[in-house]
């Protein structure tokens, strides 16, 4: 391959007139905008990892499972840089899973159901599913665990060897990086689609005619972000090392899922900082501390359950409740192993930078990241000279024209972005945020918008704003009193953790970051959904009050 006259844009397509698009559950996995590599590993990924779990399903025919030649048939693209969605696509395939809807998975992985949809669910690929469905329901979970186990190996032995890689040798090894990043992300959105929302609707279900809180049933799982959280608090004890900690999780990062971010391995210095505060707080806060209450909680919401279920009813709510704490604390197991592949694919990359700068052809390092997984890999490419700069300049600047952008979460169409501070939220007018109840319970607080997890600085008991949350923000929300995240629905990363901390949480606000300002004492109704603005940050700061609920620094 060698570049053509005139480069096609990796950052922006063009979308099909009526289609629906968001990029809501995607902007958690890829924040902001992306570069020109990481969207050349996201974007066919993400299209094949969409289509294979209804494909195994039987939902999907075989037919359509492949990357359609056709842009217009395609089901995942960039905007503006951007990861995006076509909501429309899901909604449809939704309609045809027995026992949910597309409204339901559009609602709980998007929090968006496009306007003018109308559920109407159909059993004419039954046949199909009933022949493929039962299989792989069965067998994805223990997949996904066996890929995490090998792709961790992997990571652990990939990561060091990288600096002493050839030319030749990092591009082979891009290569496989891509692949099995493919393979993982394909592997997590099989499990999410076919076990984990079907499960977790299920689950509504029963509870609700219950009057139980889910969450409550299935706190005190083990889970990733819960073994990360366990791991640094041991950091701040001293009873593991910090070379240990990121032995283990130092692909973690702000940002983590843009491949050109800085991860964890690389710069520990947002790591320090943590444990720090972690070592100042009483082994009574430990992240386990509430194990034998969470068991006791746990127990009587089971028996609430059973109790309201009926002679009839307790089989089936067995088996939802055991399939639930099987598969549902697995939402993060395969998140592990493509962040991990994607880890691999930064450090191959940011070698290939270093060897091509050390032959001229670049000037620094991270510009490999504004060239493709494909120029990357083409010996062609690389001998490019001059023109390697030129393109990289134009990409860069396109880059930027894109960050000053802002792009609606959700739209038909051609998205229609506006410049940034050109925001019409309502500022000071605004004291009620209205969104998606992710996990109950009232808290008033301290708001801190939070921006970048590794310069957020936060008290115990602090309202954590967020436009949107990863791995990485775990050891911040364990500091929190509750969360307040623009986007998403029940099932993104913050939801979930929030249940799992038993922390207040409420999703999708659209504009939290940019209606609150840190320093607002706010309250934050999980049951609701509303967050309340009782008093602005100017008048906190004058009046030094404490919060009588939380103890939160005003």
């Amino acid at each position: 391959m060698s570049l053509p006259d005139e480069q096609p844009n990796p950052l922006h397509a063009i979308a099909p007139p009526g289609s629906s698009w968001s990029s809501i559950n995607l902007a958690e996995a890829v924040p902001g905008v992306m570069t020109p590599l990481c969207a050349s590993a996201w974007v066919p990924a993400s299209e094949l990892g969409l289509r294979l779990p209804f494909h195994a399903m039987g939902v999907l025919p075989g037919r359509e499972l492949a990357i359609p030649d056709d842009p217009d048939e395609r089901i995942t693209n960039a905007f503006y840089g951007r990861m995006a969605v076509r909501v429309d696509f899901l909604c449809r395939i939704g309609d045809l899973v027995p026992g949910q809807s597309g409204e339901a998975l559009s609602r709980d992985f998007f929090g968006f159901v496009p306007p003018d949809y109308e559920s109407s669910p159909s059993l004419r690929r039954l046949p199909m599913i009933l022949l493929r469905y039962p299989r792989t329901f069965v067998t994805i979970a223990k997949r996904v665990e066996r890929l995490r186990a090998s792709t961790d190996a992997w990571w652990r032995t990939e990561i060091p060897r990288t600096d002493t890689l050839d030319l030749g040798a990092a591009q082979a090894r891009l290569v496989e990086a891509k692949d099995r990043f493919a393979e993982a992300l394909a592997a997590q959105a099989l499990i999410s689609a076919s076990a984990i929302q079907p499960v977790q609707e299920q689950l509504d279900k029963v509870c609700r005619a219950a009057s139980v809180d889910p969450a409550v049933l299935l706190r005190g799982a083990s889970h990733e972000e819960g073994v990360v959280l366990d791991d640094l608090w041991q950091v701040s004890r001293g009873t593991l090392t910090l070379e240990e900690f990121l032995g283990r999780h130092g692909y973690h990062g702000p940002g983590e899922g843009e491949a050109a971010t800085t991860v964890w391995r690389e710069d520990p210095a947002p790591l320090r900082r943590l444990v720090a505060q972690y070592a100042t707080k009483p082994d009574a806060e430990a992240p386990g501390a509430t194990a034998a209450q969470h068991a006791v909680q746990r127990t009587d919401a089971e028996r609430r359950l059973l109790e309201a279920s009926g002679r009839l009813g307790r089989v089936r709510t067995r088996l939802v409740l055991r399939l639930a704490r099987r598969l549902i604390p697995l939402r993060g197991t395969g998140k592990v192993s493509y962040l991990q592949a994607l880890d691999v694919l930064r450090a191959t990359t940011r070698r290939i930078g270093a060897l091509i700068v050390a032959d001229g052809l670049v000037d620094l390092v991270d510009d490999a990241f504004y060239l493709t997984a494909d120029e990357l890999a083409d010996p062609g490419v690389l001998a490019r000279g001059g023109e390697l700069r030129a393109v990289v300049a134009e990409r860069r600047a396109l880059r930027a024209r894109y960050q000053s952008l802002r792009v609606p979460a959700a739209w038909t169409g051609q998205p229609a972005p506006e410049v940034s501070g050109s925001d019409d939220t309502g500022g000071d007018d605004v004291t009620t945020l209205r969104g998606v109840g992710a996990c109950a319970g009232t808290v008033e607080g301290r708001a801190v918008i939070a921006l970048d997890p590794s310069s957020t600085e936060i008290d115990e008991g602090d309202i954590l704003v967020a436009h949107t949350t990863d791995p990485a923000w775990v050891s911040l929300m364990f500091l929190a009193g509750a969360l307040v995240v623009d986007i998403g629905g029940l099932m993104s990363h913050a939801a979930v953790v929030a249940r799992e901390l038993g922390i207040p949480c409420v999703m999708n606000t659209g504009h939290g970051t940019t209606a609150l300002r840190t320093g607002d004492r706010i309250t934050v109704d999980g049951t609701t959904g509303t967050v309340t603005v009782l008093g602005r940050a100017e008048d906190e700061e004058t009046s030094g009050t404490t919060s009588p609920t939380t103890g939160a620094r005003a």
